[in-house]
């Protein structure tokens, strides 16, 4: 993994929160298959099932369906590999990290009151990976847009003097200080520009608001690179009840947590004739962190000795999250009177975001499960999410408002089928599944559907039991270089591979 971030320092900015977007809402709304790997050898398809700690992240009522009080831990190693393909350069890359995905336990309380149908009560506590962000990847090609036009659509209809130092002589920390907290994100990418010499203005008046940009041509050699980390991971605190011989009740609090950090390098090069600057290296990162709350209802069903029913509400989940971020711009400039020279444009500014909100959509899981005794059993599980609910707020914010009319637009409801199955064999257990997550955007194109499969192995050794599990999932998706101006996309081809072992015991 890269080193994500450079040392900074120098004068933390205060800035008007207009960093975020529908990347960031999708990223931190969306969650991986992960906890035990009895869980994830079955697809996480649970519902109707229990008798599992990650079970209950799907169905809280499933912590009910013990019958003694049980403890478990995960360990796993995750691998993601990623194809990329930007204007037919071709680059492979993988990473790997291993994880503590789960740990937890489940109390149960059984009622001595014969008399009573209430037989027994649960209270647990879990703690699961819901999405590790762990990522390195590099697109390289020719593209035919330039980075220019990214700092271009920034600047353009802004005043120079919104864009620019007070003088020549103020240093560029304090200019791009100034700039982001009186006037916002995008006066700073303008000023960037400017800075840099990209940016050339029709005049040079305070009162100016066109632009041209001084790299031209619709040739360019360009090598992008982005490396991730962190996770969202959430608590559950968990009581369930069983209710006389058929019926399970859950209910999940939820506190969530959230880190995020990534690095995203840009190096552009022409030749174009005309073209003042040939050079281009633009540097970024952002940091996330934030914590959330929510909460799920659930119920089991016996309908009969075999087959199980389960339903599940999950609550939105409402974030608070706070991002920072730094930038480095450098160009090369050519001056046929003075001599070629390099211009540095390094802030050394950390730009502290105000705190803001985000609110993910909730969810419905229906469930069935068969099970044959003490041989096997499968299991299915359905769920629907409306993605375009995702809201940046508050709402009355222009820049969020206009977001969430993105979101809109731009995402749908999407469906997920899960299906799990287990056999038993003496002390051994076989296990399988398969899973499709369809595409959360209309369009189908910015990201594909998910497609994922998984095997699985378990020993019981009485009170002691010993799980292992092998899960892999393939999403093709385009990624978009940045939001405005370069917006070519990557080709991305994402593998995403885990092996968890878990130890499980009574306790």
């Amino acid at each position: 993994m890269k080193k994500l971030f450079i040392l900074v320092i120098g004068v933390i900015s205060v800035s008007v929160s207009q960093a975020q977007n529908i990347n960031d809402a999708l990223r931190y709304s969306s969650g991986d298959i992960k906890g035990t790997a009895r869980f994830q050898s079955m697809s996480g398809a649970f519902g109707a099932l229990g008798g599992d700690l990650s079970a209950f992240s799907v169905n809280p009522a499933g912590s009910a369906v013990f019958t003694s009080s049980y403890a478990s831990i995960s360990l796993g190693i995750e691998n993601n590999e990623n194809d990329t393909n930007y204007f037919n350069g071709m680059n492979n890359s993988s990473n790997s990290s291993v994880n503590l995905n789960q740990g937890g336990g489940v109390f149960i309380f059984k009622n001595t009151n014969d008399n009573s149908k209430w037989r027994k009560f649960s209270l647990g506590i879990n703690y699961d990976i819901s999405k590790n962000y762990e990522d390195d990847w590099r697109a390289n090609g020719t593209g035919n847009t330039s980075i220019g036009q990214y700092f271009l659509a920034n600047a353009q209809g802004l005043r120079l003097d919104e864009i620019s130092a007070l003088s020549p002589q103020e240093p560029i920390t304090q200019a791009y200080s100034e700039i982001g907290s009186i006037y916002g994100f995008g006066n700073q990418q303008a000023y960037l520009g400017y800075e840099s010499f990209i940016l050339e203005p029709e005049t040079f008046d305070d009162d100016n608001q066109n632009y041209t940009s001084n790299i031209r041509g619709n040739s360019f050699k360009q090598d992008y690179s982005y490396a991730a980390t962190g996770y969202n991971g959430k608590i559950s605190f968990n009581v369930g009840t069983q209710y006389g011989d058929d019926t399970y009740f859950g209910l999940n609090l939820n506190s969530h947590f959230l880190n995020y950090e990534r690095y995203t390098s840009l190096y552009e090069t022409n030749s174009n004739e005309n073209s003042t600057v040939r050079d281009v290296l633009f540097d970024n990162t952002l940091s996330t962190n934030g914590s959330g709350f929510s909460f799920q209802l659930g119920g089991i069903f016996k309908l009969t000795n075999e087959l199980r029913a389960g339903l599940t509400y999950d609550s939105p989940t409402w974030m608070s999250l706070q991002d920072e971020t730094t930038q480095y711009l450098e160009t090369l400039v050519i001056d046929d009177t003075n001599g070629d020279f390099y211009q540095v444009v390094d802030p050394n500014i950390v730009n502290i975001y105000e705190t803001y909100r985000l609110q993910t959509p909730s969810k419905i899981t229906g469930s069935l499960a068969y099970v044959f005794g003490t041989k096997g059993l499968i299991s299915f599980d359905y769920s629907r999410k409306d993605h375009s609910k995702t809201k940046f707020k508050p709402t009355s914010d222009t820049y969020f408002n206009y977001q969430n009319t993105l979101i809109e637009n731009a995402l749908t409801a999407a469906s997920t089928y899960k299906i799990g199955a287990e056999y038993k064999l003496n002390q051994f257990s076989f296990r399988g599944g398969y899973r499709i997550e369809e595409s959360p955007y209309a369009d189908k194109n910015t990201i594909g559907d998910l497609k994922g499969y998984s095997l699985g192995l378990g020993y019981n050794f009485g009170n002691t039991n010993l799980d292992l599990s092998y899960s892999k999932s393939q999403q093709d998706r385009n990624y978009q270089l940045y939001d405005t101006g370069l917006t070519n996309t990557v080709a991305i081809d994402n593998s995403n591979s885990n092996i968890t072992l878990t130890l499980g015991f009574k306790i």
